[in-house]
């Protein structure tokens, strides 16, 4: 790599991250986030009447709006960036739910095709940028990968998880423990066996998805569908507040900004 003049250097080692420090706060908001990407995504689909092409014409210009401002901000903002995130799992699912439903693709063929398209964003990320760090992300270029990245985690984990809960009928509440077993797993790999820390993240990341759809489902859907009956409405009411209460704790006490000591 082409070594940068002493100025460039001393400008990018003052940068910030554009995503958070993985914490504990970090996958607590994440999982709040795509439970509440499942639950929003089928109430304003079904209890709105906005049905699926409307819903996501709503939440993908939405999100086109959102990302303009996260592409702009200089550094992470969580207000932004976790609105972002929430914004990019109701698409997600959407556009899960429209290849089902509006064009019978089956989610066995989904899930293989979005594990196809996240394989040829994290190799052609790799190839430009020699790392899949989320703690290297302060270029407009990385950021873009990220997000791309990101978008097809949450596709991903929405095929993946309703086929595990409802076409290999394995119900909502015992998807969720798998999920979460998954993700102990992968957790014990990487402090306890050494696995590779990005390796470890994104696996976690997208595994987060398919818990959280899991953990929206059972809370929501209707008693004799295997869930709680909540409502998509209360259960998506419940999850907001919880995030936003995250979100004013994280930007009162920054505790999830990355200051980037060096360039990566």
């Amino acid at each position: 790599m082409t070594a940068l003049p002493d100025n460039r250097t001393e400008s990018l080692n003052s940068l910030f991250s554009k995503v958070p420090e993985v914490t504990l706060f970090f996958w607590i908001i994440k999982i709040l986030c795509t439970t509440i990407g499942e639950t929003a995504a089928d109430f304003l689909n079904t209890n709105l009447h906005l049905g699926l092409t409307g819903t996501t014409l709503v939440m993908g210009g939405l999100l086109v709006v959102t990302l303009f401002f996260q592409f702009r901000l200089p550094r992470y903002v969580p207000a932004v960036y976790w609105l972002a995130v929430v914004l990019i799992s109701v698409v997600g699912t959407l556009i899960t739910d429209n290849l089902t439903d509006n064009f019978g693709v089956s989610l066995w063929t989904s899930t293989v095709l979005f594990s196809i398209a996240l394989a040829v964003v994290f190799v052609a990320w790799y190839r430009r940028e020699r790392t899949l760090s989320i703690h290297s992300i302060f270029t407009a270029r990385r950021e873009l990968f990220y997000w791309l990245a990101v978008l097809f985690t949450f596709a991903l984990g929405t095929a993946a998880g309703d086929l595990v809960a409802e076409k290999l009928a394995l119900g909502y509440w015992k998807s969720a423990l798998l999920f979460a077993g998954l993700i102990g797993a992968v957790t014990l790999a990487h402090f306890a066996f050494r696995l590779n820390a990005v390796l470890a993240f994104w696996i976690a990341y997208i595994l987060t998805r398919p818990l959280g759809a899991s953990i929206g489902d059972y809370l929501s859907q209707d008693r004799d569908e295997g869930g709680l009956q909540l409502g998509t409405l209360t259960t998506s009411a419940i999850f907001l507040v919880l995030i936003l209460a995250v979100i004013v704790y994280l930007t009162v006490t920054r505790r999830d900004q990355i200051r980037l000591p060096d360039a990566q």
